[in-house]
């Protein structure tokens, strides 16, 4: 929160923000809903920026209010297990999120945050580029356009066969990341995504940082792995982007809003944001 502070940024701490328990949740279920509801419904409070990963959101969707949360729109951001909050709240909330650090997490480590990006997404700016000093690289050449959406690989999957599943009404542009996921889990759960049409209004897809789920010396296995589950999708694939569970400089990438990922030149890889993701 000091991190935030020397930014220019007022902090409020919620009330059950520091809260243990029961087993490995942060707090009981109804205690993080209503903080997560206060925040949206308090005029005073600009944006809420998750303090960690979140282990066992999914569990708050039944309960949300769509009505109170879509009428008091503001920035969410967060990683991980939080990828269950994103979906929804632009599914049913008609919200665009922000895939990016979080307080314990990022902000409390010197080269937790990557500010260009920070300030990009949060500042309204209609028109800016991700592109190798953000880590992308090319796997796939072409170039698609559409909605980002995306997250956490594992929670996006496990929303399968559930009322929750994540829509793609549109064309989009897909974005996965995920920790201490082997090659051959990778695999699999591209596969499950396939088969269950997630993909088919996917025109181009981003992978994050893959160190956090293999060795410098089985990353070549797994992008090999990624290329084989997605044999049958002829979209553009980048590698890479630093967003997410990484080890340094988190980038902050909004989700819900129009982009072009332009993979034509392996050289000078981009994904250019086309809309801005906050207003006013």
């Amino acid at each position: 929160m000091a991190h935030l502070q020397r930014l220019g940024y007022k902090t409020v701490l919620s009330p059950h923000a520091l809260d243990s328990g029961p087993l490995y949740y942060a707090g009981k279920l109804e205690d993080r809903l209503r903080d997560l509801h206060a925040a949206f419904a308090n005029p005073e409070i600009d944006g809420i920026v998750c303090t960690r990963g979140g282990w066992g959101s999914a569990e708050l969707l039944p309960h949300l209010d769509a009505k109170l949360i879509g009428s008091n729109p503001k920035p969410f951001i967060g990683y991980s297990d939080h990828t269950s909050l994103h979906c929804w709240l632009h599914s049913e909330a008609n919200l665009a999120t922000f895939y990016g650090p979080m307080v314990a997490a990022d902000f409390s480590r010197e080269d937790g945050v990557d500010l260009a990006s920070w300030q990009h997404s949060l500042t309204g700016d209609s028109a800016w580029s991700l592109g190798d000093a953000e880590g992308l690289r090319v796997l796939r050449a072409g170039q698609a356009e559409g909605l980002v959406a995306g997250g956490c690989l594992s929670i996006f999957a496990e929303a399968l066969g559930t009322p929750y599943t994540p829509r793609m009404e549109r064309d989009s542009i897909l974005f996965l990341e995920d920790i201490g996921t082997k090659p051959y889990q990778w695999d699999r759960m591209l596969l499950h995504l396939r088969y269950a049409g997630v993909l088919e209004k996917v025109t181009g897809i981003v992978f994050g940082d893959m160190r956090q789920c293999a060795s410098p010396d089985e990353q070549d296995y797994l992008e090999r792995a990624i290329l084989h589950a997605l044999g049958e999708f002829d979209g553009p694939i980048a590698v890479g982007l630093r967003c997410g569970h990484v080890s340094t400089y988190n980038v902050t990438l909004p989700l819900g809003v129009a982009a072009r990922l332009d993979l034509s030149d392996a050289r000078n890889p981009r994904m250019h944001l086309l809309e801005a993701a906050v207003s006013g």
